[in-house]
């Protein structure tokens, strides 16, 4: 299936399934290379990124795991998703990725590398800074809030609620050689405190309480 008719179905169904509420899409750039980083709770996370009514190209680096998963092998391939190896430096990955980015395209990502079962920020990882750094493109943090209710949602025939918020575009600095594990460490937290500041505090999980979400919060004037 290509992507319009599949974007044709899913706009059909996901009302009938779930409501979607996007907030802050002035914040995603309506053309250009961005890097959107978002939490992962749930394998509907794709799906909701994907109706976004700003990026109508957007694409993401599906983790490999899901392979045998039809469905989601399916809409990886409709999508022109790209797997990704998160057991080792993917660099095919990393390759196709750059050529989303020079294709002046929207590519989604995880930071995490997993689903968190706990309906919580995890701990981040760096792949998202090689990607936002090598390329020099602008990062969109987006928090999903609600998809974690797939299953029991669905087993009482209820709707889903699903809230997306985009917040402010920004840049990370090139890595510091110097000081290439502290400073990679400083940055992946600056990602994932974007991402805790466009949810609510009980999904901030392992970013609890960190001054920096706070920081973001009050400069955003939230």
């Amino acid at each position: 299936m290509e992507r319009a008719q599949l974007r044709k179905l899913i706009s059909f169904l996901a009302p009938k399934l779930m409501t979607i509420q996007y907030e802050g899409l002035e914040y995603l750039p309506k053309e250009g290379p961005v890097l959107v980083t978002t939490n992962h709770l749930s394998r509907m996370d794709i799906p909701v990124l994907f109706l976004n009514p700003v990026r109508l190209d957007i694409t993401a680096l599906v983790t490999d795991k899901y392979k045998s998963n039809l469905f989601i092998t399916w809409f990886v391939k409709s999508t022109e998703a790209i797997w990704i190896d998160r057991t080792r430096a993917d660099f095919a990955a990393f390759q196709a990725a750059f050529e989303v980015f020079k294709q002046g395209r929207a590519l989604g990502i995880s930071p995490e590398g997993t689903r968190s079962k706990t309906g919580q920020l995890l701990e981040g990882k760096s792949g998202s800074i090689l990607l936002a750094t090598k390329m020099d493109v602008p990062i969109v943090p987006v928090g999903l809030a609600g998809t974690e209710t797939v299953v029991s949602s669905w087993k009482k025939l209820r709707k889903l609620n699903i809230i997306a918020r985009f917040g402010p575009a920004y840049k990370l600095p090139q890595i510091d050689r110097n000081n290439r594990e502290e400073h990679t460490k400083e940055l992946t937290d600056e990602i994932m405190c974007r991402i805790a500041a466009c949810l609510p505090e009980k999904y901030h999980g392992y970013y609890r309480g960190h001054p920096r979400i706070q920081e973001i919060l009050e400069k955003q004037n939230i």
